[in-house]
């Protein structure tokens, strides 16, 4: 599938991006976003692009290495992005994006595990560099925490019954295996897949995506120069409630977006996975 970057004349908006300055992508991904910052920040904007993926970095750099010394790209967690800065030598950000959804390689890949459409490992893992694995963590909790990370993580309403059904059926290695268990609880409602919400809270799970998330954000706080922004695109509720209570932090945060932007039908008609995306901006007040 080809790569669609989501809401990037927004983004940019708020970003309002000049040449000159470090500028940072901490979800390069296939490299979309990183793209437009590199194109809106010529000549002499530098980006620093990270990601926890290292294998879509090497497509990443291949697309974008006629941007030359330009761009740095490091295979990392946005919850260590001051560890990452001082390797490089960079002392602020002028401003920073981050895209928090799955990338549509690592969804498409069945050998990823992500997809409850396609049959592969339960892998699920954002850096594969990581021990546990999806199977890994299915396998070994117990039946009562497994429910509790359905249903808090995934907002799966019948995460007892699910629990249960997979604890009896362990071990688990392959996504096939599993979505069959879940449709023997749960049918479809509406256009929502049945796995849809235990996949959500499993790959939050394996890939500490909540926590992470807090980290980064206090991290990207610190790295931003006074008057730097931030842009976030989130994909669902419990994303945006982290992101929407960290920027009306008013000791920190000066909020750009008062009422969270969303895109629109043409871009959801030209790219269905954007329906869900939400984008939250803010601006870092002076340091006293």
């Amino acid at each position: 599938m080809i790569h669609c970057p989501v809401l990037v004349r927004e983004s940019l908006e708020k970003l309002a991006p000049v040449s000159g300055g470090w500028w940072a992508d901490l979800t390069v991904g296939a490299g979309g976003h990183t793209e437009a910052i590199l194109k809106a920040t010529e000549p002499a904007g530098r980006v620093l692009g990270m990601d926890r993926d290292g294998e879509i970095l090497v497509l990443a750099r291949k697309r974008l290495e006629v941007y030359g010394d330009r761009l740095v790209l490091v295979q990392g967690n946005f919850q260590d992005l001051a560890t990452v800065m001082q390797a490089q030598k960079i002392k602020a950000l002028s401003g920073v994006l981050m895209d928090l959804g799955v990338s549509s390689f690592q969804i498409d890949d069945p050998a990823r595990g992500f997809s409850f459409l396609k049959p592969g490992p339960l892998d699920m893992r954002m850096d594969r560099r990581q021990s546990l694995t999806a199977a890994e963590f299915i396998n070994h909790i117990s039946e009562k925490e497994m429910a509790d990370v359905f249903y808090q993580w995934g907002g799966e309403r019948h995460s007892r019954r699910l629990a249960k059904i997979i604890a009896r059926n362990r071990p688990l290695t392959d996504t096939a295996s599993l979505v069959r268990l879940i449709c023997r609880v749960l049918r479809f409602h509406g256009r929502l897949h049945p796995a849809t919400r235990v996949f959500q809270a499993l790959r939050i799970a394996v890939n500490d995506e909540l926590a992470s998330l807090e980290r980064g954000l206090n991290a990207v706080a610190e790295a931003l120069a006074d008057h730097g922004r931030i842009v976030v695109l989130s994909f669902h509720s419990l994303e945006d409630r982290i992101v929407k209570h960290q920027l009306r932090d008013k000791t920190r945060w000066e909020n750009l977006t008062k009422h969270v932007v969303r895109p629109d039908r043409d871009e959801i008609h030209a790219n269905p996975r954007a329906r869900s995306a939400r984008l939250r901006a803010a601006v870092r007040r002076r340091s006293n």
